[in-house]
């Protein structure tokens, strides 16, 4: 049996007595900081929305467009990104991620030097350019916790770095409103993409492997080894394109994979009309001011972050209690997509106070299920976790392309959000047969070997 699989022998074999270090929260701790800033940078263009849909003209279908523009070139570049991470390592391709991504952040600030088709054409290709560059982040998330987190740690490491994209909007959807309220959405791109640069600079300082890293001692990588961390955050430095074909064939054939990538597709429809139509919602729908809409989206997002916490933590629990892998990533995803379906309950409801409280629960909901991250750095092939994380993302954001379109339609076609918020609860649904249905039993996989 793979130890990753068994947190008892886990346990057996953890030093006692001895005081661990704690440079893997460290670790840990930048993994939240970077998402945080990722999905800061994505959310970026729907606070900015309102503004720049008014002095630009955009139509609901455009304005579809023009959020789904990220997605495209990030799906395409995942599979890309994935393997450039295992070829060339994953602490400098990630830096230079964070770097070129919130280069072209700052870039979109410029926008409101054109006008007309120009301005629309220079906002979709930077955003073109964001998806592009910001396409190994997550892959070398699950990498990282993969390399450094024990099994028994795992599913909360990956839980805190996912709960992010929720922590980013507590902290950022309020900043960003104000400044549009104050200056203009100009200056939202300005000050994220300046902040990210920054950032970039940080990671190179304190993120190494656990195997060289300066500030790890003895008893801290002892325990993780010993724990079932990989410890390199490397996959095959030599692989070449026509084994990594050969590797993504092998991930494609799985059954299980296929069930944990679909299912992904189900549950990133939510995170994605949160990022892009939720604040149009608020304000397009329950007349809120974009002042107003960005402080009413702090209560879904902490409850969004909460769950993500919570969801990490029980799956955890029920792993060291001895349930199995299967059930204990299973049971906080099904539990969890089944309550985020109180979404469709907004379109029952009058009062400000109750859209805003069912959505909270809908991301309670989304967060205590959001564990494909543990569950990629469990079942991931050793040599190849950026490929295998490359392609889970390939298909989780391809929702970024379909949502922001279909609502965008939606909306447009019926003149209310009301078929948009089933079609983002009948998502939900999918995903729970994904995992009851499809995936069965979670373990690592085995490639075959390569001649």
């Amino acid at each position: 049996m793979d130890i990753s699989t068994s947190p008892a022998a886990a346990e057996a074999l953890a030093p006692s007595g001895v005081r661990r270090g704690r440079v893997r929260f460290l670790i840990a701790l930048m993994l939240f900081a970077a998402t945080a800033i990722n999905y800061a940078d994505r959310a970026t263009i729907s606070i900015a929305g309102p503004d720049m849909a008014k002095d630009l003209g955009l139509t609901p279908v455009q304005m579809g467009y023009v959020f789904s523009a990220f997605a495209w070139s990030y799906v395409l570049a995942q599979i890309p990104g994935g393997w450039l991470l295992d070829r060339f390592g994953v602490k400098w391709v990630y830096a230079a991620s964070i770097a070129i991504w919130s280069g072209f952040t700052l870039m979109q600030g410029a926008v409101g030097f054109f006008t007309g088709l120009a301005a629309v054409v220079l906002l979709f290709a930077l955003r073109l350019l964001v998806g592009l560059s910001e396409a190994p982040a997550f892959p070398a998330n699950a990498r990282i916790v993969a390399a450094w987190f024990p099994a028994r740690e795992r599913g909360m490491a990956s839980a805190f770095f996912n709960s992010a994209q929720y922590f980013a909007t507590v902290l950022f959807t309020p900043l960003m409103a104000w400044i549009v309220y104050t200056f203009s959405w100009h200056h939202v791109f300005t000050v994220m993409g300046l902040l990210g640069v920054l950032f970039a600079l940080l990671w190179l300082k304190l993120v190494h492997g656990p195997e060289n890293h300066p500030m790890m001692g003895r008893a801290e990588r002892d325990y993780i080894r010993q724990g079932g961390a990989l410890m390199a955050m490397e996959g095959v430095a030599s692989s070449g394109a026509g084994q990594a074909g050969r590797t993504l064939k092998q991930l494609l054939s799985n059954r299980m994979l296929l069930g944990i990538y679909f299912g992904q597709y189900f549950i990133t429809v939510l995170t994605y009309f949160f990022l892009t139509w939720f604040p149009v919602y608020l304000v397009k729908e329950r007349g809120l001011s974009i002042l107003q809409a960005g402080f009413a989206a702090v209560l879904p997002a902490l409850c969004g972050f909460i769950g993500g916490i919570l969801g990490g933590f029980l799956s955890d629990v029920l792993l060291r209690r001895g349930y199995s892998l299967t059930a204990a990533r299973k049971i906080p995803i099904v539990a969890g997509m089944l309550i985020s379906m109180a979404i469709v309950g907004c379109n029952y409801v009058q009062a400000d106070a109750l859209v805003v409280g069912l959505m909270a629960l809908a991301f309670f909901g989304k967060g205590v299920g959001a564990l494909g991250w543990a569950v990629v750095a469990d079942t991931s092939p050793k040599e190849s976790g950026g490929l295998s994380g490359g392609l889970f993302n390939t298909f989780g954001n391809t929702a970024g392309i379909t949502t922001p379109i279909v609502i965008g339609y939606i909306v447009q076609q019926t003149g209310s959000f009301n078929g948009a918020l089933v079609f983002v609860g009948a998502n939900a649904l999918a995903a729970v047969f994904c995992y009851l249905v499809v995936v069965g039993q979670i373990r690592r996989v085995e490639l075959a070997p390569q001649g």
